[in-house]
């Protein structure tokens, strides 16, 4: 049973659904990663997900629970967590405070998650007193992410993680997300830095006017030229 799956999912704002019927299902220790042109519905996939749109047809279900239309609220307390592109730090807040506004869900003692943050996001320790309108593009995608781990979740939906970065914060932001896997945090996300993100991916969806063209392991849709000629640049048999 997989821990997430959208299964022949419609979906979309109140005009043409952007999704038309796609599937998606990774494990609790898979690094899952949707890539696909403008406009293809990756990220709406993940606001299906996580009950930010209505799914008009298909379901989604969460550990064997169907979880389709469920509110977001609902499944942060389920276990799942989402970071979207924009607008996903408080400003006004230090590092610290954003960190603990990630865990407002919980009743429980979050220090230790806390110091779980900051050790996979070293670069934070000496900046937790700092607003984050202060810190770089990087910096702030550190804490976004970190935020997002506060609720605990056993899967963690990241929209676009490495936006607007510069390559060296977009290899250190891939490098943590691999971290986090290995922590036991399934990873859903989707990217534009399409074969960086296949290269650190266990299962790869290539999704084109909201449907699934290719899926396979990472390293699959990497060596498939078809693959490579449309949607990473080119191919490289070597």
């Amino acid at each position: 049973m997989s821990l997430i799956s959208l299964k022949s999912a419609v979906a979309g704002y109140g005009g043409p659904p952007v999704l038309n019927g796609i599937d998606i299902a990774i494990d609790q220790n898979d690094i899952g990663v949707v890539v696909g042109p403008n406009g293809a519905g990756k990220s709406t996939a993940l606001k299906a997900i996580f009950g930010l749109i209505r799914v008009s047809a298909g379901s989604v279900s969460f550990d064997g629970t169907d979880i389709t239309n469920r509110p977001a609220h609902e499944l942060v307390a389920m276990g799942l967590s989402f970071v979207p592109q924009n607008q996903n730090v408080f400003g006004s807040l230090t590092v610290h405070e954003n960190l603990e506004m990630g865990a407002f869900s919980r009743t429980d003692d979050f220090s230790e998650s806390i110091a779980s943050v900051y050790e996979i996001f070293p670069p934070l320790i000496e900046r937790k007193r700092q607003k984050t309108t202060e810190l770089s593009g990087g910096l702030r995608q550190m804490v976004a992410i970190g935020r997002g781990l506060m609720s605990k979740p056993r899967l963690i939906l990241l929209d676009e993680p490495s936006a607007g970065l510069s390559p060296r914060y977009t290899a250190e932001i891939l490098e943590r997300i691999i971290e986090i896997s290995a922590n036991g945090v399934a990873v859903l996300m989707v990217e534009q830095n399409a074969r960086q993100a296949l290269e650190i991916a266990t299962k790869g969806f290539v999704l084109a006017n909201g449907k699934n063209l290719f899926t396979g392991t990472g390293r699959e849709l990497i060596e498939d030229p078809e693959v490579a000629r449309s949607f990473l640049g080119g191919w490289n048999p070597t």
